[in-house]
Formats: structure tokens, sequence, C-alpha cells
């Protein structure tokens, strides 16, 4: 299965269209949004964005996409991953956007979504595991704990994650593959091969 991952578009047309181009020249299976589709909305932003993109579109929002771009989504064939997990050419994806501690805590004891993470081999967050990729102004760690605790506890083979602008890139800490695709700042996103192995090359 080939990829191609994004994040953080903030609305601007220009990071989207510079996406369409990967898009063009990659011709992956599957599109991965992972949060921060809009700058603070609203709802047709949203769609205007996702509607852009040639499907299969798996996302969720993250924490500068407001309310009402949660309902924004349902009115376009992307799917969003929050809270849910679906299976795509054979593997398992689920998504928790990690931007509130509180509620992705529920995915230890929530037995619904305790599943959904448990058995999945992708894992889609907007907030990228503490520890990975998250680093900010003079090195500190920005990214959920919980999250975290996720990764190490059930093992996803992938980990796909944005927000945070400065560290698109990607890392392997022990079984799992961890990639930001952030187009925050510098990054173009990234084309991800699952195949035995999960090889990812960071575009720029």
């Amino acid at each position: 299965m080939k990829i191609y991952a994004t994040a953080d578009l903030h609305g601007a047309q220009h990071r989207v269209n510079e996406a369409l181009t990967a898009i063009e020249k990659h011709k992956p299976d599957i599109i991965i949004i992972a949060g921060d589709i809009t700058q603070f909305g609203p709802a047709d932003a949203a769609k205007n964005i996702l509607n852009q993109f040639p499907g299969p579109v798996y996302t969720l929002p993250g924490n500068i996409d407001t309310s009402d771009v949660w309902e924004g989504i349902k009115e376009t064939d992307a799917v969003n991953l929050h809270k849910k997990q679906t299976q795509v050419n054979g593997l398992t994806f689920a998504g928790v956007n990690g931007v509130d501690d509180g509620e992705t805590e529920l995915f230890f004891t929530d037995e619904t979504l305790n599943g959904y993470v448990k058995h999945a081999d992708v894992l889609v967050t907007h907030v990228p595991p503490y520890g990975f990729q998250d680093t900010v102004f003079l090195g500190k760690h920005a990214g959920s704990k919980p999250v975290r605790r996720i990764v190490d506890k059930f093992h996803p083979l992938l980990v796909i994650s944005g927000h945070i602008h400065e560290k698109p890139g990607f890392i392997k800490h022990e079984n799992t593959v961890i990639v930001n695709c952030s187009m925050g700042k510098r990054g173009r996103g990234a084309i991800i091969h699952i195949n035995e192995t999960v090889d990812v090359t960071m575009l720029d």
C-alpha cells in the first residue's frame, strides 16, 4: 500500500496545491490528512479543501479545527477516523486526534475504544506521541503523553501525526514507525509504503 500523508494545511490553498501536486506525481492508494485542515474553520472551508482531494481520504480534526469542521467532514466523502476503526487494503486503521488528554485516556478505559487501538496496524493522530518528532522551541517536547502510552502498550506498525510544525520527519521506536507529516512550515507531507516493512520518504 502507498499512502500520501499530510497535516496542518491550516486552510491555505498553496499547501493544498502542493499536496495535490505530490498526489499527482506519486499516485498513492489512499490519502491521510492528520488534522488542522482549516484555520479555525468554518465547515465550508473544510468541505472546500477535502473535496479537492481525489479519494479515498481519511482524516480527523486537529486542535485548530473548530466544532463545525467535524460537521463539514460529514458532508464530504472523507472518512473521519477519530474514535473509529476501519479496514483499508487488509490493514486496520484507527484514529485518535490526541488533542485532549482526558479524552485520549478513554482509549485505555472504554472497551470499544481500547479495542480499536489494541488491534490497529496504523494509528492516525493529530498530536504526535510524546518524545517523537515533537520538539519545539529550545528542544521542548510537546507531544501527547496518552498517545505515547498507546504506542508503548499496543505497538502499532505505523503512527501518522502532524501538529508540530517544527519537526516533520520520521523515527522508528521499537517496531513502530512514527511519522510527523506536518506542512505547517517546511514539510510537504510524506509518501509511506507498507509492504512487509514500512518505508517513508519525506517530501520537501
